[in-house]
């Protein structure tokens, strides 16, 4: 997954930063930089077109919402990564939900990633999305990972399959549920 990074390095670091060296954190960031990255443009390229976030301040502000944080006792690789998809996430509704407050409904997600057609969604929808997903991690927590990094991280299926610990038609599984579930709520609202 990481494009320079040893085995290992990665999880020596995340031991590090849970037992205090605070440094660490910053070195997993710097490490895993441009997987980091791909996962904002994943994010971005769901947004609407002419998007004011690059991928880069997407990573930046990931950066500091972590650091600044308490110290979160990252279990291993996927876990960091799903944490970072969270944090994604929660950025891109941050944004939206300032943008509503000032009267600017031109921003908008798609779901073109659960479903053939896209629904562009104004800004009170990504709450909704919000509330469906936090619905999802109540429900089913491994389906909640496979979306937020097969959809919101814009990882690869063998890559979501292999930072969970699940096989391909396990990981396939929990995708298609998490994608009716999705699309079911959403439609709802």
């Amino acid at each position: 997954m990481e494009e320079h990074a040893e085995p290992g390095e990665v999880t020596q670091l995340l031991i590090d930063w849970r037992e205090g060296r605070e440094e660490a954190g910053g070195e997993i960031i710097s490490l895993l930089y441009r997987e980091l990255e791909r996962m904002a443009g994943s994010y971005l390229r769901n947004e609407r077109s002419g998007h004011t976030l690059e991928p880069a301040g997407l990573v930046s502000e990931l950066y500091l919402r972590m650091m600044k944080g308490a110290v979160v006792s990252y279990q291993d690789r996927a876990h960091f990564f799903a944490v970072a998809a969270r944090q994604l996430r929660r950025i891109l509704v941050d944004y939206a939900r300032k943008r509503k407050g000032r009267g600017d409904e031109r921003f908008f997600i798609t779901l073109s990633g659960l479903e053939e057609n896209a629904a562009g969604m104004k800004a009170e929808d990504v709450e909704a999305l919000e509330d469906a997903m936090n619905e999802l991690e109540k429900l089913d927590e491994r389906a909640h990972k496979v979306v937020e990094l097969r959809f919101f991280g814009g990882l690869k299926e063998d890559e979501v399959a292999e930072l969970l610990g699940l096989s391909r038609t396990t990981m396939k599984r929990d995708w298609a549920f998490a994608r009716a579930f999705l699309i079911s709520k959403m439609g709802a609202k």
